[in-house]
């Protein structure tokens, strides 16, 4: 079950969502109204203050700069994928350590079936 929270940011994603069709549309600038066009044709139910809240939070901005600045955040985000969570392992204890590596293990073998011995440029 979803939390307060993620039901929230779901929530959100929706009107943003219908916001960005709208931009990608060719609407620079779209209006409360279009969004609630948007989310209707969707079957969406929608609550006004949301609608309201995202459109005076753009007012002004440009998308593309927006999404370059959420860009520019998210790499930063450090992301380590089986390595860290190995080395991670490593730091909470020596047989965790171990259990971490088998798994890191059979995932790389299971990955070197997927080609079924093909490679791409073989």
């Amino acid at each position: 079950m979803l939390s307060s929270h993620q039901t929230s940011k779901n929530d959100r994603s929706k009107y943003l969502a219908a916001y960005l069709l709208l931009v990608n549309a060719g609407k620079s600038t779209p209006s409360a109204e279009d969004v609630k066009a948007v989310l209707s044709a969707a079957d969406v139910e929608i609550e006004d203050d949301k609608v309201e809240k995202l459109i005076s939070e753009l007012d002004g901005k440009s998308i593309e700069e927006l999404i370059a600045e959420g860009n520019e955040k998210l790499s930063s985000v450090p992301t380590g994928g089986a390595a860290a969570a190995a080395g991670g392992a490593a730091a909470a204890g020596g047989a965790a350590a171990e259990e971490a590596a088998e798994e890191v293990a059979e995932e790389a073998a299971e990955e070197s079936d997927d080609d079924m011995g093909f490679g791409l440029f073989d």
